[in-house]
């Protein structure tokens, strides 16, 4: 009896650790493409933004910080791969700019609006980005800028 309780409490130890494994290397991977999207985008006429996390932080150079900020909106500089860390609507926590808030201030709308905080995050390091290596709207290595670039056509 006592061989078989022994057996049962380190059969639950090995599968506790299994699922904990489990749990932490769940939390740490990313993957290589992110579908921009929550459900309020789904009325939205423009199509889902797709991020290939992978090509902006291996292909182009993307550091962690660049994107993922502190509450003060500060770069996270100390992430590294496989850091579990928030996505943008964690704390842009409202999806699409209501009418009334039109005339907030930028900065206020960007820490409420995800749809605010990625268009500023994205666009403007895409259009420094063109600006830095002299790179014209029309020119296949320039980083994209207009709505068409990145939001593919909504599938009817």
């Amino acid at each position: 009896m006592k061989g078989t309780h022994r057996f049962g409490i380190a059969a639950a130890i090995v599968l506790g650790l299994v699922f904990v494994a489990g749990a932490i290397y769940a939390g740490t991977t990313v993957p290589d493409v992110i579908k921009m999207e929550t459900p309020a985008y789904e009325k939205r006429t423009k199509g889902i933004v797709e991020f290939s996390h992978k090509k902006h932080f291996t292909e182009y150079g993307a550091t962690c910080g660049d994107c993922h900020h502190d509450e003060n909106g500060q770069p996270l500089t100390d992430l590294k791969e496989g850091d579990d860390v928030q996505s943008c609507i964690t704390c842009h926590k409202e999806t699409v700019l209501d009418k009334a808030d039109r005339k907030m201030p930028k900065e206020e709308k960007i820490a409420k609006y995800h749809n605010e905080a990625i268009h500023a995050n994205c666009i403007g390091c895409h259009k420094e980005h063109n600006k830095e290596n002299k790179l014209g709207r029309k020119d296949p290595k320039a980083a994209p800028t207009s709505c068409t670039q990145c939001h593919p056509k909504k599938k009817k």
